[in-house]
């Protein structure tokens, strides 16, 4: 988006006759066609009195239209001015009685212009007898100074001042230590920041990644993304850098799920403390929260906003075998590439979402994205689940009701293939049926169903409503698992 600042427009109105008066200079004579006198005192007259911009040494250009007006003066002389401005050829009403030495002239529309351009009288001779013994006194110090070579020199003295001592210290910027509120940023940053982690991955491709996980147990365990880790899935390393600093520890990947876009590693006797968990179903939109996480390879970065919405259904990676369908948090603490895999917070330092994906500007070249104010997360409950099975299988499963949908349709979510036999085709599902709500929540896409289906586990039962023919129907679905 972009944003075309206007032009100004050339102004039409007349140089200030005050102004002209002050600087000598004569306009040029008013042409034909040109605006009739306004009579002195009303809204135009004062708009025509004022110039723009601030008056100068140099020429005053003449205005490119409107009325212009000429000034007559008189060299001052060390009297009192005498103006008598002539406008459009008549003689331009004055003051009376004549101008003092306080006058200023009338004020135009803009009163920085108007103290720019208001006359005041030369200022009095100061007395140059004091400066003359002052430079004196000066250039004697200097000399004694030179001609003692470095002795000590004599303080002089002026009206009886007395010599010049040294000040006493005054204890500036020495008041008591700022403590840390608890409920701060800075509270949630302490006591966070040495369980956040970096992960430097190498692929067997020769791949590299770079992201941030959070240890969530004793035993080592890190939870990122998978999108940060699947490079090293078929062969490579995993790096782990704690916020101590100390030499890379490699890991051992445990489990991923591109479902979820979930993965966990582990490093055995890793020197960092594990996280507490929080609930990412008791969130509401507008609450504080803080990011962080290793955004372009700057490890330890810490980012504050709010919830700006809940389940925001979204998609990322490459839409096939790696698709992720997430029913995210949204907020718009900064999040950047690097900032993948790292915890979202509340205020009592509780990770309440695993920072996944941002938003971008539709046309922006690939690699070149950034924060706009439009950062996702895993919800936390999803994610706790998903860890626990990663940890104890290795693998994870997820809801499905064994249908696929058209990911390209609007208006709902229409079913474009039914696997026999499953949930789908025993609850009387067909292709071309669109479906509009799940548990009375309304569906307006392809994504928002599945998003939808997958806050739930294999084994529950969903209640859908579509619309075959134009009338619509109702379903109650029971879930089955599939592993990813």
């Amino acid at each position: 988006m972009s944003t075309n600042d206007a032009e100004p427009t050339p102004s039409s109105t007349p140089a200030d006759p005050g102004h002209q008066a002050l600087t000598g200079l004569t306009p040029p004579a008013p042409g034909v066609g040109s605006t009739p006198l306004t009579p002195p005192g009303s809204d135009q007259a004062l708009r025509q009195t004022s110039g723009p911009g601030t008056p100068s040494s140099g020429p005053v250009p003449a205005q490119p239209q409107g009325p212009v007006r000429s000034v007559t003066q008189r060299s001052f002389g060390g009297q009192e001015p005498a103006f008598r401005p002539v406008y459009q050829g008549q003689a331009w009403p004055t003051r009376e009685p004549a101008f003092q030495s306080s006058y200023v002239p009338a004020p135009p529309v803009d009163w920085h212009q108007q103290q720019a351009r208001a006359y005041r009288p030369a200022p009095a001779a100061k007395n140059t007898q004091n400066r003359v013994i002052v430079i004196a006194a000066v250039v004697a110090l200097i000399v004694g100074l030179l001609a003692g070579g470095g002795a000590a020199a004599t303080v002089i003295a002026f009206n009886d001042v007395g010599p010049i001592t040294k000040q006493p210290d005054v204890p500036v910027g020495e008041g008591a230590d700022p403590k840390i509120r608890s409920g701060s940023v800075s509270a949630v940053a302490t006591s966070l920041l040495p369980s956040v982690v970096q992960l430097r991955v190498e692929g067997a491709d020769n791949s590299d990644a770079t992201g941030s996980g959070f240890v969530i147990d004793k035993a080592g365990h890190i939870l990122t993304n998978n999108h940060v880790v699947a490079g090293a899935a078929k062969g490579g390393s995993i790096q782990i850098i704690t916020q101590k600093g100390k030499a890379p520890q490699t890991a051992r990947l445990v489990g991923r799920s591109p479902a979820y876009d979930l993965a966990v590693v582990q490093v055995a006797g890793i020197d960092a403390p594990s996280v507490q968990f929080g609930r990412s179903d008791a969130m509401i939109v507008g609450q504080d929260v803080v990011a962080i996480g290793s955004p372009l390879g700057l490890a330890g970065t810490v980012t504050s906003g709010i919830i700006s919405a809940k389940n925001r259904p979204v998609t990322t990676g490459d839409g096939k075998d790696e698709a992720s369908f997430i029913n995210a948090l949204q907020t718009d603490a900064a999040i950047n590439p690097g900032n993948s895999g790292g915890p979202l917070v509340d205020m009592n330092a509780k990770v309440i979402g695993v920072n996944s994906a941002i938003a971008t500007v539709r046309g922006a070249q690939e690699g070149a994205s950034g924060s706009i104010g439009l950062g996702f997360a895993i919800p936390i409950d999803q994610a706790r689940r998903t860890a626990q099975q990663l940890i104890a299988n290795g693998k994870a499963t997820y809801p499905v009701i064994g249908a696929n949908v058209d990911l390209q349709f609007e208006g709902g979510a229409r079913v474009s293939s039914v696997t026999p036999a499953s949930p789908a085709a025993r609850a009387g599902l067909r292709v071309g049926d669109v479906v509009t709500e799940i548990n009375k929540q309304p569906v307006d896409t392809a994504e928002a169903l599945i998003v939808a289906i997958r806050t739930h586990q294999p084994g529950e039962s969903v209640s859908l409503v579509y619309e075959r023919g134009g009338r619509p129907r109702a379903a109650t679905v029971t879930l089955a698992q599939q592993i990813g």
